[in-house]
This record gives C-alpha cells, structure tokens and sequence, in this order.
C-alpha cells in the first residue's frame, strides 16, 4: 500500500484520533491543527488577545480587571481571544460574552490541569495538543496582545511577541503589559542589563507599554489602529 493510500485509508476507516502518531503520522495531525485553526480564526475579525494566570481567583483585582478590558474592546467592536482557560482567560472570556462581543478560546489539552471556561462562545472554541501550533493563532490573528499577571506561559507569549515583532518576521502589533507593581521589576531588569549590556536596542523598548488599568491598556490599541490598518500580521 502507498503512502497516499495509507492516509487515505487512515481517514476513511479508523478516523483523525485513533491514527497512530509517530514522527511522520504526527505531520499530518499538525497540519490539521493548523487547518482547523486558520479556517476558524479566519472568519471571526478582528480580536485581541488577553493572556494571564490560569491560577488567578475570581476574587482577585486582576480578574475584574481583564474583565473590564473586555468588555471595553467589545464595545468598540473588537473580539477577545484568551488561552481558553480559567483565571485570568476565564475572565476576559467573561467580559466579552457578557457584553455582548466574540469570546474566542483556544484551548491547550494538558494532563490534570487546564479545562475550558464556560464564557467561549460555542463555535470559537478550539482545543490544540501543540503549544507552537496554538501561539501561531495568537500572533496571526490578534490585532494586540494585553498581558496581565502570569507564570511562564504568559511570559512566553510575551516575549515570543516582541522577539517576532523586533526581528520583522511579524507585522508590529501592540503589546501592553498591564500592572506595574507586578511587571515594574521586570522591565526594570529589562532596561538595566538587556538594554544596559547592549543587548537590545533602545527602540526596542518601545514594543510594549506598561500601563494599570483597562482604560490605559485599551486606549493603547485604540490609538494604533487610529493610524494602522487591521489585517492578519502575516
């Protein structure tokens, strides 16, 4: 049998799932992440992505507040992408849904740990097995990013957004960092040995914005569509 009768029959007779993933299996199921993904995400407009802690209780500041930045780009007719989890996601899919707007998940499957939340629309949810597949949804389709407190994952999506953005492989999209008592020392370690050994570049500074509310953090992308078009960014 040949390979093409192999996939063919893959499809037909035991369904996507059940197929065995080995190292040339598995680039089949990644392109059908990718597929599904773009085909999706394709249709729903412009959005803006909002990254934290899947840790983050429901009581806590920064929970009303990614609600609150929500709801703010809903009224002004943008949709909301989270990582499609609880926390911080769970609540920026909150503001949306209950505004009103597009509540866009995508969803990681990880052993005991993240669920998806109950505010994603039901025909924007999307569940992902790679971690590289799902941040290219992310950097594709988000017309900002607005970061909220957040362990690794949230700063991975951070800084792999200003490394695409600050080498040109991606079109330049905001970035805000949102609560200056969290991130201060950050970006304070940023500009004295990043910056100050000559590692990057003063301009480069200028790819994030350090703010405190959801007004500050809104505006922000407010501003720079003021003077850009929207558009996938690449």
């Amino acid at each position: 049998m040949t390979s093409e009768e192999k996939i063919r029959s893959a499809f037909e007779n035991k369904g996507w799932q059940e197929i065995k993933v080995t190292d040339s299996w598995q680039i089949f199921k990644i392109m059908a992440e990718f597929v599904e993904g773009f085909e999706k995400m394709a249709k729903i407009g412009p959005c803006v992505s909002i990254f934290g802690s899947a840790r983050t209780p429901n009581d806590n500041r920064y929970y009303k507040l990614a609600e609150d930045t929500a709801r703010i780009l809903t009224e002004r007719g943008y949709g909301v992408i989270s990582g499609g989890g609880p926390g911080i996601m769970e609540a920026a899919n909150k503001g949306a849904y209950e505004a009103g707007g597009k509540s866009v998940g995508l969803n990681i499957e990880l052993p005991f740990e993240q669920f998806h939340n109950k505010y994603i629309d039901h025909d924007k949810l999307m569940e992902f097995d790679y971690f590289f597949v799902r941040k290219v949804m992310f950097m594709k389709y988000s017309q900002g990013f607005i970061v909220l407190p957040g362990g690794f994952g949230t700063m991975d999506e951070f800084f792999e957004a200003i490394t695409l953005i600050q080498t040109g492989k991606i079109a330049r999209f905001p970035i805000v960092l949102v609560g200056t008592e969290y991130w201060g020392e950050l970006m304070s370690w940023i500009n004295k040995h990043m910056l100050g050994s000559g590692n990057i570049n003063e301009e480069d500074l200028n790819l994030y914005r350090l703010v405190d509310t959801a007004e500050e953090a809104t505006e922000h992308i407010f501003r720079f569509y003021n003077k850009y078009v929207l558009k996938p960014n690449f």
